[in-house]
């Protein structure tokens, strides 16, 4: 259970470390090569999939840390379970949206992997990088879904109300910091 536990808390924080580095340590790389004369064929290409899939598990990270982006004008109109009702009706949404990708997504590289296609420095399955779509909203989609059940639990009453939005939050702790 300790292990479930672990991927749940740092999946996403892991693989976002790793892409970052592997992408900075190659472009580096890149930089010293030319710089000497020399130049790698593959560098910018894996650079620029671990960028694609820095923005896939980001999403599901961003949504893990409820910093997804949003428009808080109508959560600042509504106060308690209003403002906790329009966020559970936009998570739905989101999460609609999420599993309609994954499932496109998932056709699409399962279409690529079985055509063969590679890339061309790396020779990596292309269906690899496109993979990257249906991973990362699926991991958005059980992001979603346990945002989803702490909202519902608040709504029932099982969890203290807790829908502040970032501009409360640090007015909150402004006051706390003044004090």
């Amino acid at each position: 259970m300790n292990i479930v536990r672990a991927i749940d808390r740092r999946l996403e924080e892991v693989l976002l470390v790793l892409f970052s580095s592997i992408m900075v340590s190659v472009i580096f790389l890149q930089v010293v090569m030319r710089v000497s004369g020399n130049s790698l064929s593959w560098s910018e290409e894996l650079a620029r999939y671990c960028f694609i899939w820095l923005v896939y598990i980001g999403i599901s990270y961003g949504v893990k840390k409820q910093r997804h982006i949003k428009v808080d004008v109508g959560l600042m109109l509504l106060k308690g379970k209003g403002k906790l009702a329009l966020a559970i009706i936009s998570n739905l949404l989101f999460l609609v949206f999420s599993l309609y990708v994954v499932v496109k997504g998932y056709g699409i590289a399962t279409q690529l992997l079985s055509f063969g296609q590679q890339s061309p420095a790396l020779h990596i399955p292309m269906g690899l990088v496109y993979l990257a779509t249906p991973i990362g909203f699926g991991l958005t989609s059980i992001r979603l879904i346990q945002n989803l059940y702490k909202q519902f639990n608040m709504m029932i009453g099982k969890q203290p109300l807790d829908v502040e939005n970032e501009r409360e939050q640090l007015h909150s702790q402004e006051g706390e910091d003044q004090s």
